[in-house]
């Protein structure tokens, strides 16, 4: 294959001049692509996988095996480390198709959701670019129960990206499934080899591979309506009521993407270690959840089918052969467009001086809130007469291109000539950006500079304003305010912020009443969770949606309506975020070190509780008591103290840098104390 430069303006030019050309010294090769997906349910291989892995007459050219729920263990979720990942590698290693060779390309995984790559040994050398990346989707987005990982290469001349996920649980959850989806297609993000071009997503590869445990289940039928379509093979019929094929057909995922007609039973759920539906006392309806689809061209599906003889887990493995047009290269014509391009690049260069025009140069963001997405499109057009590459460069004495809330995307990139690209503007007010936008000391107010190579600077102007939020603001300040923070005048409340953040006294407060004991927003989130979600399945592990956080927000914020809104899976989360957008956590950062040197002896911890500042230790105990009181409904909520510790100890006890494996435990040792023994401090 031709070995391009390595990377700048003049390589980026042959590059493109070369891609607008790739049509004449590239040809199609089909190559079968072997797709496999596997929900173990926490089991170690008991099986051969030879009877789903070389299910094919022929050895396919490609593997990309995915599972999920490798390990279901306290110790994989909060660790993410598992000694079953080396078994099932190495259980697929030996279910290969024993016709050919293989060479291993790559594995990611995050907790129990693993992705393989086998490619047979004579195709290794073709396979370049190989990157692997990871998205949690589980509470707060960050937790890796659920999620997505993903790894993708170039083949030939063809770009793949392959991913493997697992959705929300539970049949009424569909609408979290989508919100996975998205998350898993927005955040997922792969640097390329060359530094100066924009990060990948996943729908930016030409080819793109998706298969796992989706959990889209079988809605409007009950079980025996189920189980007698199934009896009789209709699964047409049985597919019209399958939530997975309504929600693309409504557009709401999987836009673009194409699944194979079903023709097999569904895969969830089995009594494990049969081929029995479930027989629990829930008697699960059985669905499709797990899933294969793709997007792209020149793609021919051969097989697609479930493996009804493995019986190690509660799912059915599934298959699909994939047959797909590859981009082969011809080296010799590729070799003779290249010298014609880099004969004209001189007088290109010489010529030719860029030059982009510009949609709009003022943006503006009006009313933005804590954790909304916010964005515009600004397009950039190449009216010039010669390929330009562009980027947003920082300003003088400023340590990025723009202020952490504001991202350009991409913030850097090529175009041809005649090319656009469209360029979000996005605005998002996390728990770093909002402390000092509550206070004042920030605005939403940038200038974006948009620079060409060998050109000149455009300067485009972003502003806006923001309502400030309980959520990233301090303890105590909060204590301070007895009304909803939007319903106060924006100058009292900044006072108030700033003042609390320069640890100034408030005796001349600008708000005249008595502080609370702890702020309104904690109490109002606890007691809800207390009346309605002690018994809640799966509290503080399962999200909630976007949707029902910002109903939230903005009740705690407005104090409209009088009652909290959204599910209780959503309040949890909310008061998870809440914690952890607190500027200065619950135990202090300078107390930080005296807990992780006492962790082991409980009356040492105390004594470090007893230290905190008032409104901090109420916060402290009224939250350990709600906690305490959930685990006496442990047997309805499926918590225990190992999950409440590590979940609430990583917010309440935050490290002022990043933290190491052996800090994470001490600080769970730290909580879990105050969880199992007496509290009286």
């Amino acid at each position: 294959m031709l070995s391009l430069p390595q990377f700048g303006l003049r390589d980026n030019l042959i590059r493109c001049e070369l891609q607008k050309s790739e049509a004449a010294y590239t040809n199609l090769e089909d190559f079968s692509f072997f797709l496999g997906t596997y929900n173990v349910n926490g089991q170690t291989p008991k099986e051969r996988l030879g009877r789903w892995l070389a299910s094919t007459p022929d050895p396919p050219d490609v593997y990309f095996v995915g599972f999920q729920e490798l390990d279901l263990s306290k110790e994989a979720f909060i660790f993410n480390d598992t000694p079953k990942e080396s078994e099932w590698i190495n259980a697929v290693m030996e279910g290969l198709h024993p016709d050919a060779k293989y060479a291993f390309v790559k594995h990611v995984r995050l907790v129990g959701i693993m992705l393989l790559c086998f490619v047979k040994t004579e195709h290794a050398e073709h396979i370049h670019e190989v990157e692997a990346e990871t998205v949690g989707t589980g509470i707060m987005g960050r937790m890796g129960n659920k999620g997505g990982v993903a790894i993708r290469f170039r083949f030939h001349n063809s770009d793949i990206c392959v991913v493997n996920s697992h959705l929300a649980a539970h049949i009424e959850e569909y609408e979290r499934r989508n919100q996975d989806y998205r998350e898993i297609c927005s955040r997922m993000q792969f640097h390329q080899q060359d530094p100066d071009l924009p990060p990948l997503t996943i729908l930016k590869h030409s080819i793109v591979l998706w298969l796992g445990d989706l959990n889209y289940r079988i809605s409007n039928l009950d079980v025996d309506q189920v189980k007698d379509l199934i009896s009789k093979k209709d699964f047409e019929a049985l597919h019209a009521y399958d939530q997975l094929k309504r929600q693309i057909d409504e557009e709401a995922v999987f836009v673009g993407f194409t699944e194979g007609d079903i023709d097999f039973q569904p895969t969830y759920k089995y009594d494990t270690g049969s081929s029995q539906w479930d027989s629990s006392e829930k008697c699960r309806v059985p669905a499709w959840c797990d899933r294969i689809l793709w997007r792209g061209q020149n793609i021919r599906q051969l097989h697609y089918t479930s493996h009804m003889a493995l019986k190690t887990s509660d799912h059915k493995p599934v298959s699909s052969l994939l047959e797909i047009g590859i981009k082969v290269v011809d080296e010799e014509k590729q070799k003779r467009i290249f010298e014609e391009i880099v004969r004209n690049m001189d007088r290109w260069e010489n010529e030719c001086i860029p030059s982009v025009s510009l949609s709009q140069r003022e943006f503006h963001f009006k009313d933005v809130k804590f954790m909304q997405h916010r964005a515009e499109t600004l397009t950039i057009h190449n009216d010039g007469q010669v390929p330009c590459q562009f980027e947003f460069i920082q300003k003088l004495d400023e340590p990025a291109y723009c202020k952490a809330w504001l991202t350009a995307n991409p913030h850097k990139g090529f175009l041809a000539q005649g090319a656009s690209v469209d360029v979000d503007l996005e605005v998002f007010v996390n728990r770093f950006t909002a402390p000092e936008l509550n206070s004042g000391r920030q605005q939403i107010e940038d200038i974006l500079v948009l620079h060409l190579d060998r050109g000149k600077d455009y300067f485009i102007s972003v502003m806006g304003n923001y309502l400030p939020s309980c959520f990233g603001t301090s303890i105590n300040a909060l204590c301070h305010l007895r009304e909803p923070i939007q319903a106060m005048p924006l100058d009292t409340i900044q006072k108030l912020v700033s003042a609390v953040s320069a640890g100034q006294e408030l005796s001349s407060s600008p708000v005249a009443e008595p502080p609370r004991d702890t702020p309104k927003e904690i109490c109002m989130m606890v007691e809800h969770l207390y009346r309605n979600a002690s018994k809640q399945e799966d509290l503080f592990q399962q999200p909630g949606l976007r949707s029902e956080f910002e109903e939230i927000r903005d009740c705690l914020d407005t104090g409209e309506p009088d009652s909290i809104p959204g599910s209780n899976h959503s309040v949890a989360e909310a008061l998870l975020l809440f914690l952890d957008a607190l500027p200065e956590p619950v135990v202090p950062y300078h107390y930080y070190r005296q807990c992780l040197d006492c962790c082991s002896d409980y009356s040492q911890c105390k004594q470090v509780i007893d230290m905190l500042p008032q409104c901090h230790k109420n916060v402290f105990m009224s939250l350990t008591e709600f906690l305490r009181g959930l685990l006496k409904h442990s047997a309805h909520n499926r918590l225990d103290v190992n999950i409440l510790a590590t979940i609430f100890a990583a917010l309440m006890l935050r490290s002022p840098a990043k933290q190491d494996l052996g800090q994470k435990r001490k600080t769970q040792e730290f909580y879990q104390h105050f969880l199992t023994q007496d509290l009286d401090l």
